[in-house]
This record gives structure tokens, C-alpha cells and sequence, in this order.
């Protein structure tokens, strides 16, 4: 059985000012509520001393472990790496840069131990963020609230607690690190609870992430809710979109034959219908419609096939 209480995973591109005060600070509440834990940090390519410091930290403290990637790969990467390594009964993800206060996490540690959520997510009610960032966020929300049926009102809070055994079946890529609740409801985790914690304004450094993660955030969302729906059965997505153009192109070829039947009947003068525009039309929905099935198909083949993790270049590691 586990021993371990905590696994805290922390994500860091360029944040050497803040790492020591955060380990400190992470450490003291550990201590004073007598939790066994590790912190993991995961550095994505930092270019500053952020690993410098973590070797540092390592070497006075026993639980900070690191992994650390040979560029910068991404929040998602980071987690996704994060979750492999983690062994504590509970997960908590936080960001580097202070504005996440560890002093939430006794709190949500016993939401999933004692309430028995699988997953936990923050939510920043009072934020110290320009509007710029804050209006997109809104939106964002309410538009990922619709789409998962997930009543969360902060989901790409980065203060976040799990079940070990949530972050073990999930699989974080590309940018879906925003939509991590998702995820896991689609893998049948669906005890999902919101904590209403404190938002830290910035101490040190910049934000890392501009307007344009609004605009990949909402095209992720609507891959994943293609996935989550279809993505154990791609082919009844294309399936159903091929067959909706074999049907249109059914309809248009009736309408020329019952025109042209029509026509002759009347005595006029028919031209044939391949010198109509609209037979050019139901041919090319024919050939979209072969093609939707192919991909069907050809989807379902790789579904089979495709089992493996992504694979991300670690550089070194400590203490895992």
C-alpha cells in the first residue's frame, strides 16, 4: 500500500526567481500538517537557472525531484510527464510563479479523501489579471462549460487535486492541459468539485502565454469534444457524414432524372445532364462521400493499432 500522501507537480519554464520561496513555502505546510509528499518539478526547457536552483533544492531537500526536457515542450508535456512519475495517493498540480498559494492544498486533499471527489480544480474567483485576460477567460469557461456539461468555473486553473489513480488513465497532450476535467470524465471519472482558492497576484517575472491560447484553446475543445464523443468510433462520425452525402447526391441525381423525364414529356428540348452545372455538384458529393468513409475506415484501423504514449525527450531527472 502507498505510504506516500501527496505527489505535487510543478510545471516551470523560466522561473528561477520564485522556485526557492515556492519550495519553502510548500515545505512548511507539508511539515505543519505532517503529510508525506514529493514535489516534482518538471522543467520545459527553461533557458534561465531555473535547473540550477532545482539541483539546489534537490540536494538540501530529499522529496523535490525533477525532470527536465531538453526544449521547451509545453505545459501539457510537462503535466503529462509529471503524472508518469508521481506515486502519491493524491495529485496536486500548481504552477511556479507564486500566484498558486500552497496553503489551499490541505483543503483540497481532503476534498478527495474525505468527500471523495476523483478530481478537484481551483477556482480564482478573485483574480489579479488585466481585463484582456480576464474577459477571454469568461468566455472560454462558458463555452467549455456547454460543451463538456462539466460545471466547473475555472478550468484552466492551474491549482488542481486527483485521485492518483485519475492522472494514471489520462493522457495530457498537445494543449489539452486546459481541459483536463474533460479528459478524465471521458475516462469515467465523473466526481468532479470545484474549491474556491486564492489567486496570488504575480511576484516575480511574466506571463508566459498570450492572447493566441484563446484561440487554440477553443479549437482544442472542439477536437475534444469530437474525441470524447467519437473517439471510440470514428467511423460512425465519418460514417454518418459520407452517408449524409450520398443521400444529397441521391436527391440531386432524382431531381435531374425527374426533370429530364418531365422535360421530354412536355415536348421541350433537354440538354443532357451531364452539360448541367448541378451534375458536377453531386459527383464531387459522391467523391467527398467515399472519401469520409475511407477516412472512417482508415481511423478504426489506426484506433486498433494505436495504443502508445507520446514520447517526449527527457533530459535528466533527480530523485526518480
Amino acid at each position: 500500500m502507498n505510504t506516500l500522501n501527496l505527489s505535487i507537480i510543478i510545471p516551470l519554464f523560466n522561473e528561477d526567481e520564485s522556485l526557492s520561496e515556492l519550495t519553502d513555502w510548500i515545505t512548511k505546510v507539508m511539515n505543519r500538517e505532517s503529510y508525506t509528499y514529493e514535489i516534482i518539478f518538471v522543467n520545459d526547457g527553461s533557458t534561465d537557472d531555473s535547473w540550477k536552483v532545482i539541483e539546489e533544492l534537490h540536494s538540501k531537500n530529499n522529496n523535490v525531484k525533477a525532470i527536465s526536457f531538453r526544449r521547451n515542450q509545453g505545459k501539457s508535456a510537462g503535466l503529462n510527464q509529471g503524472f508518469v512519475a508521481a506515486s502519491g495517493n493524491v495529485v496536486i498540480t500548481m504552477d511556479a510563479d507564486l500566484q498558486d498559494s500552497p496553503e489551499e492544498i490541505p483543503g483540497l486533499y481532503r476534498m478527495i479523501t474525505k468527500d471523495g471527489y476523483d478530481l478537484v480544480s481551483g477556482w480564482k474567483q478573485k483574480r489579479y489579471d488585466p481585463l484582456s485576460k480576464t474577459i477571454p477567460t469568461k468566455l472560454f469557461n462558458a463555452a467549455t462549460r456547454r460543451i463538456s456539461k462539466i460545471q466547473l468555473n475555472d478550468f484552466n486553473c492551474g491549482l488542481k487535486a486527483y485521485r492518483l489513480e485519475v492522472v494514471q488513465n489520462i493522457e495530457v497532450y498537445g494543449e489539452m492541459h486546459r481541459y483536463i476535467p474533460f479528459l478524465a470524465k471521458n475516462k469515467g471519472f465523473v466526481k468532479i468539485g470545484e474549491k474556491v482558492v486564492q489567486h496570488q497576484a504575480r511576484k516575480y517575472g511574466v506571463t508566459k502565454f498570450g492572447l493566441d491560447r484563446f484561440i487554440n484553446g477553443f479549437l482544442d475543445l472542439a477536437t475534444l469534444a469530437v474525441i470524447g464523443k467519437f473517439g471510440r468510433r470514428p467511423m460512425h462520425f465519418f460514417g454518418a457524414a459520407g452517408t449524409l452525402m450520398f443521400v444529397l447526391s441521391a436527391f440531386l441525381l432524382a431531381y435531374l432524372g425527374g426533370y429530364k423525364l418531365w422535360a421530354m414529356s412536355a415536348g421541350e428540348t433537354v440538354r443532357l445532364i451531364t452539360d448541367n452545372p448541378i451534375f458536377y455538384i453531386l459527383l464531387a458529393l459522391n467523391v467527398i462521400g467515399v472519401q469520409l468513409f475511407g477516412v472512417g475506415f482508415i481511423a478504426e484501423l489506426l484506433l486498433k493499432e494505436s495504443n502508445k504514449k507520446h514520447d517526449y525527450t527527457i533530459d535528466k531527472k533527480l530523485g526518480l
